[in-house]
């Protein structure tokens, strides 16, 4: 199985175009950063909770994981990747709910 398309596809949700966005004052991107790092510790609590959940489904079901929980994961990484990138300031685009998720 290559997963190559669908791992181009994941990085182009994180590092493909970015759109334009205003210069912040320091002190805003301060607060905006401290919201993010809650939000990522919320996000990797949900990551937790969703990995045991997958296990447990692919425990009961022959291996098979839950498409949906597995997409969601994607979902849940690509706004990790993307927060993580505005709080090293590897880009100025801040995460949802600031901008679109894509």
């Amino acid at each position: 199985m290559n997963d190559e398309p669908e791992h181009d596809k994941v990085m182009g949700r994180i590092h493909g175009e970015q759109p334009e966005v205003e210069d912040e004052n320091i002190l805003m991107r301060l607060v905006h950063m401290i919201i993010i790092a809650i939000m990522l510790s919320f996000a990797q609590t949900i990551l937790t909770v969703t990995t045991i959940i997958q296990f447990v489904i692919m425990l009961v079901n022959n291996k098979q994981p839950n498409e949906r929980l597995a997409d969601f994961g994607t979902d849940l990484g690509v706004w990790i990747a993307k927060a993580a990138r505005y709080q090293t300031a590897a880009s100025d685009v801040k995460p949802w709910p600031w901008t679109e998720l894509d």
